[in-house]
């Protein structure tokens, strides 16, 4: 007698999942972690740009074209460097000389970026005492000039309102082509283009240590009524990277003992944090907060340079008083 009933043995075995399926759910799964850890990245960056005021995806990959940039022309061919370096005082002397203009000041823009032009390629090409009268040339034309047009026009200004109009055109030869200018004149040394890249790498590693220390701990206002976002916190993290910054270089790229690479480490992060007050206070003074929009996340030209043009001082008065300990 045959039996009709099916017993559990003769159940046919559950069709197992097709590789596809395996595929698909693991795509789902993976495109699901992305946007989770998307989403999650998108959070503390906005977090981080409500608290900087910066966009640290946008200003991170500017920043490191401007440092290939950077790198590159100096490495291989440092005459490059010069017009890199003309090209950003150039733009400087336009963004500090509209912002001057837009709070009353009167900056004559031709002049000053014709006699900044002379003043900053003179640090490459004459001697350093010819750069010296240059320098002076260059701030006599800026203050004739504009004693002459205030003189043609003949509009009443106060005598008072002048003397800051000069002021001010002196600023701005001073502070963006004469500077400049400094870090050309240590580039034309022999083994110039090393300490250049060396004391921009400190600069750089400087702010960023201050960044990034500020952001994690920073509690404690630096100077409030200047920067106000500006901590000792993030100065004790800008402290510590250029001062391992310029040992490190001074050992693997300027051939000097590593004591000399803590001096200059420390050298370059009091001027370049002088620099970045100071150009902190002139905003505040200006009432704005970047000088211009031209590279997102970062400002603009002058905000990049803050720190790295005083710096120029200290990197060629260390060059003249190290460079004969290089190995």
């Amino acid at each position: 007698m045959t039996d009709s009933g099916a017993s559990p043995d003769d159940a046919a075995p559950a069709e197992p999942v097709s590789r596809r399926e395996h595929v698909r759910a693991a795509r789902s799964e993976f495109e699901h972690q992305v946007a989770h850890a998307r989403a999650e990245f998108e959070e503390a960056n906005e977090r981080i740009k409500a608290r900087t005021g910066r966009d640290l995806i946008v200003a991170t990959l500017i920043g490191l074209a401007i440092g290939a940039l950077l790198v590159a022309s100096l490495i291989f061919f440092k005459q490059v460097f010069v017009v890199f370096a003309l090209g950003a005082a150039l733009l400087g002397i336009f963004e500090l000389s509209r912002a001057l203009v837009a709070s009353g000041r009167r900056v004559d823009l031709v002049p000053q970026l014709v006699a900044g032009t002379v003043l900053a390629v003179s640090g490459y090409f004459l001697g350093l005492w010819t750069h010296w009268v240059v320098t002076f040339v260059a701030v006599a034309v800026v203050v004739v000039w504009r004693l002459v047009a205030q003189m043609v026009a003949k509009d009443g200004r106060t005598y008072g309102d002048v003397l800051d109009d000069v002021l001010a055109g002196v600023l701005v030869q001073l502070y963006v082509p004469f500077l400049a200018s400094l870090c050309l004149i240590l580039l034309r040394q022999d083994g110039g283009e090393w300490w250049v890249l060396g004391f921009v790498i400190i600069a750089v590693v400087s702010d960023t240590g201050a960044y990034a220390s500020g952001l994690a701990f920073g509690k404690h206002p630096m100077a409030p009524r200047i920067s106000p976002k500006k901590t000792w916190e993030g100065f004790a993290g800008a402290a510590v990277g250029a001062l391992l910054a310029g040992a490190l270089l001074a050992l693997f790229l300027l051939g000097l003992p590593f004591w000399a690479g803590l001096i200059l480490g420390a050298a370059v992060l009091l001027t370049a944090t002088i620099g970045d007050l100071g150009e902190s206070m002139i905003k505040r003074d200006l009432g704005i907060k970047d000088m211009s929009s031209w590279l997102p996340g970062h400002g603009g030209v002058l905000d990049r340079l803050d720190s790295i043009l005083p710096s120029t001082i200290s990197a060629l008065t260390l060059y003249y008083l190290l460079s004969p300990l290089a190995a």
